[in-house]
């Protein structure tokens, strides 16, 4: 199980609308990375059920450019936890490798 704390922030996309993200931080990236490396996935993505407070989810997390990993949050599970913009959350993902 990887544990992190990050906030929720926005990408505005004009086309696509606003997409909901946390960034895992550098070193559960690299936990991610170390684990999955075996059975890479399409756009370099890691299936992984996650949890925010007692809501949890099947998603997956994407790479970043810079190494790293972003995790969409949906809007029901923003509804769910009672998240929003701005708000600092703690997330636990089981990698589904």
């Amino acid at each position: 199980m990887i544990v992190f704390t990050s906030l929720l922030w926005i990408w505005k996309a004009q086309a696509a609308g606003r997409w909901y993200f946390v960034t895992v931080p550098d070193e559960q990236s690299d936990a991610i990375k170390a684990q999955a490396y075996s059975s890479p996935r399409g756009f370099g993505s890691v299936r992984v059920e996650a949890a925010i407070d007692d809501v949890v989810w099947r998603t997956s997390v994407f790479p970043l450019n810079g190494g790293g990993y972003i995790l969409p949050i949906k809007a029901k599970v923003r509804r769910d936890a009672g998240i929003s913009a701005g708000d600092e959350v703690t997330v636990r993902l089981d990698l589904l490798v």
